[in-house]
């Protein structure tokens, strides 16, 4: 398998508040599932196409061609194919990423980014505070449905890597966390949340790598999520029938931020302990990529002369692709924002988290 260098289209077609706020105006939705709710349907479409249309088209993907890289990942919603009230489809549009992917020679990677009343209760899970797909069949059954759909409209395009069974799901032990961090709407709705049990999770993947290779060609990959738990899946798919899978891990130097007085030397240390080490060795076990990963990071910037923040950047994008070297590649995370996220309330996110601003300070160095 060839070094995987890409790039995530975030905000696309799944929806996050703080990279597009704008799209939220007018009304107190957080998230995904009850924007439409808070619009009349015809201003929601409205919206949600004039978005779709354009934030990405296929100048960028030009683009992302010329800063070197070779794959795209694309998070879709579980409502991809607009059969799930009162939710617009997006297929069309990807079927466009296809014939632009193709076009510039760029490989995709299909995220399942969301699934009905979500696998983790973040704001791009679809619903805050939420986390109750793995305690309802019915909506297990849809989302194998959907992945299966995917892997039959997509399995024999040029420009598929492979397909992701389901982005970020958490634990029943790491939801206990983040509860209050992402306040529910509705309580009522979110009664009963909790995360995935590990054999919940090993049932799902394991049921829906079969139900996606009924169509998906074998050179094509079926990727799963650590779940936020790299080492736990070393007894995991390791019979030879397995051979196409992939295992993604998502690393943030924002879970350095409570290190006392950041310094590169500091996160670079960081990245050389905590990031290279596991992937380096759960690659014995599958090819690893990190499906997301950014420059955002504790060491302050903002004061710094334009040169002495390149620096800091350079140092760190160079220490973080070393540790994704140590296993199949990387996407970035990601391409691109409506704002400077630095300015959005309640968010400590920086233009770091934006690959073209990134890029064009010269802070991503682009691949040779």
């Amino acid at each position: 398998m060839d070094k995987i260098k890409g790039v995530n289209l975030g905000n696309w077609l799944v929806l996050e508040k703080w990279m597009s706020p704008e799209l939220f105006e007018g009304t107190d939705a957080e998230d995904e599932y009850y924007l439409p709710r808070a619009l009349p349907k015809e201003i929601y479409e409205e919206r949600i196409r004039r978005h779709r249309a354009e934030y990405i088209t296929e100048r960028d993907f030009a683009y992302i061609k010329s800063l070197g890289l070779n794959s795209i990942r694309i998070p879709v919603p579980y409502f991809i194919f607009g059969d799930y009230e009162p939710f617009v489809g997006c297929i069309r549009e990807l079927d466009d990423a296809f014939d632009w992917a193709e076009r510039y020679g760029l490989q995709i990677l299909i995220d399942l980014h969301t699934a009905p009343d979500s696998q983790n209760g973040f704001d791009n899970g679809g619903i805050s505070g939420v986390c109750k797909f793995f305690q309802e069949p019915e909506e297990i059954e849809y989302v194998y449905t959907v992945l299966e759909r995917l892997a039959e409209r997509y399995g024999n395009r040029k420009g598929l890597f492979g397909i992701e069974i389901l982005n970020e799901p958490i634990s029943k032990e790491l939801f206990k966390h983040i509860v209050g961090r992402y306040v529910p709407v509705d309580p009522e709705k979110a009664a009963g949340s909790k995360g995935y049990e590990p054999e919940e999770l090993r049932v799902f993947y394991l049921t829906a790598y079969e139900r996606i290779m009924k169509y998906l060609p074998y050179e094509k990959k079926v990727v799963f999520h650590d779940g936020f738990d790299i080492m736990q899946w070393k007894d995991f798919m390791q019979e030879e029938k397995y051979g196409n899978v992939v295992l993604d891990t998502h690393q943030y130097l924002m879970m350095a931020a409570g290190m006392e007085d950041p310094t590169v030397e500091k996160v670079v240390e960081y990245i050389n302990t905590n990031f290279a080490p596991a992937i380096k060795e759960m690659q014995q076990y599958f090819p690893v990529v990190c499906g997301e990963w950014c420059l955002s990071n504790p060491v302050p910037f903002t004061e710094l002369p334009e040169d002495e923040a390149k620096a800091v950047f350079n140092a760190l994008d160079a220490a973080q692709k070393a540790a994704w070297d140590q296993g199949s590649g990387y996407f970035y995370w990601s391409y691109k924002l409506h704002v400077n996220a630095a300015q959005v309330q309640g968010h400590d996110r920086t233009e770091p988290w934006d690959l073209g601003r990134c890029a064009a300070h010269g802070w991503f160095v682009p691949e040779k």
